[in-house]
């Protein structure tokens, strides 16, 4: 039994890299590049994936998804002097106009508009600055926190803490936050979106810009962005081969190179679906049946393993070892639950998961009564 209960459980299968690979196994136009995986948020590839740079318009994300998190897309928002002084691209708001805010958002996502971002940044948080310091709030609460916008919309800035810019794994971060928003992917993935002003005497109609939703295959949102400073970045996320993923590039190409990004994007997302897949990994658990109690009423504790099958993110070249660590025996009192040992998932060496081996019911130490009833049967033979 003592075998039994303190093997090893080990094997190797084919599974996939944990690490990103080298920036010389994709071929970018793009000076900075991601792509993550959108469940786990790892990295399957990266170039420069963490030096700031400027990102133009991908900013409107964050914008997106803050407005949409704290403000009602009934509201109506007004429009100010600085909101229609706006450069282009702009839908062409005038001074004091007042729009709904849902409305808006599609001008900022699917167009780009710029002066709907400072209408809804005004709106949101009174003022251009107070919009910025929450929206760089929030990006650090999701994790990206080498992000610093200084305008709603990514247009080149400044302030006394720097310039306008962010990394492309900050983007991933970002984006991978806004695809759990359904307004969002709503918003993201509309074709072609028709509104008003509030008096109905100005009627607009949006285009959306992603080429990638018509073009590739499982693409599900994304975001474009140029500037003379960022040139053309992209951050978008694409399902293939059962994976969602992020892909972000910064700096790929400038005019007249306008379709670098999308050729960037699919040498990305075709090398995270050729070279990647999930696994479920299921370890054989048939003989972690029981354990030896010593000084205990009962000789021996039930054990239950929590989760019998983990859900990895793998290469083909991936090692991957299961161990169970358990001890050889163990000692009374023990409550249902407790924890006795675990079972490990190791990838190339490293253990990326583990999973609790507890004891199935409370077993009691050897007590007074015990021995007083083992003390009364023996002299009672």
């Amino acid at each position: 039994m003592k075998k039994i209960i303190s093997f090893l459980l080990s094997f190797i299968c084919a599974a996939g890299c944990i690490h990103p690979v080298s920036a010389e196994e994709v071929k970018l136009y793009a000076k900075s590049a991601i792509l993550m995986d959108a469940e786990s948020g790892k990295i399957l590839y990266g170039k420069s994936e963490k030096i700031k740079m400027a990102n133009a318009s991908t900013t409107k994300i964050m914008t997106c998804f803050y407005v949409l998190k704290y403000c009602n897309l009934d509201d109506t928002a007004k429009v100010s002097k600085r909101a229609a002084s706006q450069p282009k691209v702009r839908l062409g708001v005038r001074i004091g106009e007042k729009y709904k805010v849902r409305d808006l958002l599609y001008g900022l996502m699917l167009e780009s508009f710029n002066d709907c971002a400072v209408v809804l940044a005004e709106h949101a948080a009174g003022s251009v600055e107070n919009f910025s310091k929450k929206i760089n709030a929030e990006a650090k609460k999701m994790g990206a926190r080498s992000t610093h916008f200084v305008s709603p919309n990514g247009l080149d800035a400044s302030d006394s803490e720097g310039s306008h810019g962010t990394t492309a794994y900050d983007l991933a971060v970002i984006m991978k936050h806004c695809m759990k928003n359904q307004d969002f992917l709503t918003i993201t993935r509309q074709k072609n979106y028709s509104f008003h002003d509030n008096s109905g005497k100005r009627n607009f109609t949006c285009h959306n810009h992603n080429a990638l939703l018509s073009t590739m295959k499982g693409a599900i949102s994304g975001k474009t962005g140029y500037t003379s400073k960022a040139g053309y970045c992209y951050v978008g996320a694409v399902e293939q081969n059962g994976m969602k993923m992020i892909a972000v590039v910064l700096a790929s190409g400038w005019p007249p190179h306008k379709s670098y990004k999308w050729t960037d994007v699919r040498n990305l997302v075709e090398y995270g679906a050729k070279n990647y897949e999930y696994r479920d990994i299921l370890p054989d658990t048939s003989k972690i049946t029981r354990l030896p109690v010593k000084n205990s009423m009962d000789s021996f504790v039930k054990l239950n393993v929590r989760r019998k099958k983990v859900h990895l993110l793998l290469k083909k070249d991936d090692k991957v070892e299961i161990k169970c660590k358990i001890p050889k025996e163990t000692e009374a009192p023990l409550k249902k639950g407790q924890k006795i040992g675990e079972i490990r998932y190791l990838v190339n060496g490293r253990c990326v998961k583990t999973c609790a081996v507890t004891v199935q019911n409370d077993i009691r130490k050897k007590d007074y009564w015990w021995y007083l009833g083992r003390t009364i049967e023996e002299f009672s033979l």
